[in-house]
């Protein structure tokens, strides 16, 4: 048993062990905890100015969405607009359809896309065979490091007008499918398209939440009779709950970000009004017309969006009992 050591007031003294050990403060100063954990600080150093210089810095640019912006004069001397670029936002019928196209895309790679990764990584946890297994996850992660350029040169010489399936349809006197260019399935070719360069990459926090559960969990269940079903429902599916919460609430607070070079590689092939989303419609009607105030405020408006649904999204996170992104 451990000895106690006497404590006065305020000294914040803790338990000490039999072996004679200095009692620690329970409070180390700023300077003790800098010089602890100085090697931590400056492993993530790099990553946190990284940060700052791509993520924060740049906020200072919103301002210009209240601004009649001149690149010539700058920030400082540019004339003030108020909320003028907002208003006139909101009657531009261009920008009213690149939201519902946001808004149906990010439902359709919702629905098809999010459940995806969880199913293979439940798939990849029953391979019992290490190589085997180790060889899969190579196979599905490798198109997560092509390029949207690449991936879509892959589909076009698949599924394009003369690509391998039109060719094949063609010798044997079947009618060629338009599927790189037909707008109404563009929603199908873009999700198919996310499906196979990202899913396997997807799955890595889930497998990782996978190592995590208890085996002991899954050898009483099969003792008692439980069979693979049961154990997937009542052991497995329970333990990937909280990560599929909080990987939801994230897709949630990207659902306005459905991709940027996906959209304008093919924005030409189905036309503007099946490509058009947030992304692209800041940059055709924003920065390439030198209009940078109003494409400002289109992004800016995304972002506000994207905050609201993330926070709504935690909320109703915290109401089924789960953590979410961060705590009550």
């Amino acid at each position: 048993m451990a000895a106690t050591v006497a404590t006065k007031p305020g000294k914040g003294r803790r338990k000490t062990a039999e072996d004679g050990t200095r009692p620690v403060s329970a409070k180390l100063s700023w300077r003790i905890r800098l010089r602890r954990d100085k090697s931590l600080i400056l492993m993530t150093l790099p990553a946190v100015v990284l940060l700052l210089v791509f993520n924060y810095a740049p906020l200072f640019g919103l301002v210009t969405a209240f601004q009649y912006y001149d690149p010539l004069v700058g920030v400082w001397h540019s004339s003030w607009a108020g909320l003028d670029q907002f208003r006139m936002l909101f009657q531009d019928p261009l920008f009213w359809g690149a939201l519902r196209n946001t808004l149906f895309l990010s439902l359709v790679q919702l629905v098809l896309f999010f459940p995806i990764p969880v199913v293979l990584a439940l798939l990849l946890n029953t391979v019992m065979n290490e190589r085997l297994r180790n060889f899969v996850q190579s196979v599905v992660y490798l198109p997560h490091f092509f390029s949207w350029v690449l991936t879509v040169t892959i589909f076009q010489q698949m599924l394009g007008g003369a690509g391998v399936l039109n060719q094949f349809l063609r010798q044997h006197n079947v009618g060629t499918w338009d599927f790189m260019t037909n707008p109404h399935t563009f929603a199908l070719l873009i999700t198919s398209q996310a499906v196979w360069k990202e899913a396997g990459w997807g799955i890595i926090v889930f497998l990782a939440a996978l190592a995590a559960i208890d085996n002991n969990l899954y050898e009483a269940s099969a003792v008692d009779g439980a069979g693979r079903w049961r154990r997937m429902w009542h052991i497995t599916l329970p333990g990937l709950r909280g990560v599929i919460v909080l990987m939801l609430v994230l897709r949630l607070g990207n659902a306005l970000t459905v991709g940027f070079e996906q959209f304008l590689i093919q924005r030409n092939a189905v036309g503007h009004s099946a490509a058009d989303v947030l992304d692209t419609f800041s940059f055709y009607y924003g920065i390439a017309t030198n209009n940078y105030s109003y494409g400002a405020a289109a992004g800016l408006f995304k972002s506000v969006i994207s905050l609201l649904l993330i926070l709504g999204a935690n909320k109703l996170a915290h109401a089924f009992g789960e953590d979410g992104l961060y705590r009550k």
